[in-house]
């Protein structure tokens, strides 16, 4: 069953797992701090469990939803505006308007925000929503289960008070219960402010009808030198705040767009970012700098062997890193202090391969050494000649 394959992976065991801990710990508490023949136990329980069913059930379906993907070999349907799309080598089709490629789901996707693990998939057009909803209420069912637990640790710790001089409630808490809930109000309190700032973000996003990838997108409009006649760039998909809270919070649960139109302001058309995209990667490529390797990489996340600072300095992000042997060039487009971001090439000069065969990542920066036989730059000169022209 696709269902079940899509929760066989580390990002859905794990969420699934910490929900599991929480709920089971809060409720053996709940039961011992607040047992079923006192007054308003019942209505705790329901409100309890009401939270439990609202994480579960807007966490299934952002799951298995999924955000919704441009069908293979989609073009659109006048020809003439395929001038203004972005074409995927991997789906052998054209992306749609807002839509991009995700090297894991293997797929474009519809108005991609990113790749959440938790779910295993992306977090997109058709389970935007729903993903939001459960980013709320997973901190709303923490903070309740954490106040439950909370409690009920600093009454059994004050146990003979409670026994001796009060007629309330008595909680017992051998060392393995007490190990277990104290383990609970950890990770309640971690969800809690972890998915609280998610939810945060994401709110920020749709109040402005923005994905993160298109907030990069954005930051380089604004910074792009551009033409008299291109004008300034005008964001195209922002409603008002209202406008676009409803583009994505439907009572019927389906977005309002069909993920190929959308809903623009006046000023611009259907293709206004996916035009915008094309000079920013137009730019990229006319800024590209090709390195030579001097130094073996493994691919490590955490290469120890190349210095302390290239491991204390890696890229903040999920994207790859790539394996390097001594000769191999690389088309490099991204530049931090310590690491590069570019595409292998073969002996050539071509970009190695226009298919899924193509290996694009990060690599440590020491690795690019001066190819004294082939008479090249070496990476710290390339990158310095570079960096003078710009």
């Amino acid at each position: 069953m696709p269902g079940i394959r899509q929760l066989l992976h580390w990002g859905p065991i794990l969420a699934l797992s910490v929900i599991f801990i929480i709920t089971v710990v809060g409720f053996k508490c709940s039961l011992m701090w607040w047992p079923a023949r006192m007054k308003g136990s019942w209505i705790n329980l329901m409100i309890y469990f009401t939270w439990l069913f609202l994480i579960l059930y807007n966490y299934f379906l952002a799951a298995f939803k999924g955000p919704g993907f441009v069908p293979l070999g989609w073009e659109p349907a006048n020809k003439d505006d395929r001038v203004y799309l972005q074409y995927c080598e991997f789906c052998k089709g054209y992306k749609s308007p807002r839509a991009h490629h995700c090297r894991k789901c293997n797929r474009c996707v519809i108005k991609m925000d990113h790749h959440c693990p938790w779910i295993n998939t992306c977090c997109g057009h058709l389970n935007h929503a729903n993903f939001t909803y459960f980013l709320l209420f997973a901190p709303i069912g923490c903070v309740h289960a954490a106040i439950i637990l909370i409690c009920s640790v600093y009454r059994a710790l004050n146990w003979q008070y409670y026994f001796y001089y009060t007629n309330e409630p008595v909680v017992h808490l051998d060392f393995v219960g007490f190990i277990c809930a104290m383990f609970a109000i950890g990770l309640a309190i971690g969800v809690t402010i972890a998915v609280g700032m998610l939810f945060s973000i994401q709110m920020k996003c749709i109040i402005k009808n923005e994905t993160g990838i298109e907030q990069w997108i954005i930051e380089k409009a604004k910074d792009r030198d551009r033409d008299e006649e291109e004008g300034e760039f005008i964001y195209p998909y922002n409603l008002g705040c209202w406008r676009n809270l409803c583009e994505v919070f439907t009572f019927s649960g389906k977005p309002k767009s069909d993920g190929i139109t959308w809903n623009v302001v006046p000023e611009c058309n259907q293709y206004t970012l996916t035009i915008e995209q094309i000079c920013q990667k137009a730019l990229k490529r006319e800024r590209t700098v090709e390195y030579v390797i001097g130094k073996v990489y493994n691919g490590s996340w955490l290469p120890l062997r190349m210095g302390w600072r290239v491991c204390v300095n890696f890229p903040c992000t999920d994207e790859p890193r790539i394996s390097m042997k001594v000769g191999d060039r690389v088309l490099v487009t991204r530049w931090k202090k310590h690491w590069l971001y570019g595409t292998k090439v073969n002996l050539e000069g071509k970009w190695k391969g226009q298919t899924k065969e193509r290996e694009r990542g990060w690599f440590p920066r020491v690795c690019a050494k001066q190819d004294v036989s082939n008479g090249h730059y070496s990476g710290s000169e390339m990158v310095a000649d570079h960096e003078k022209a710009q």
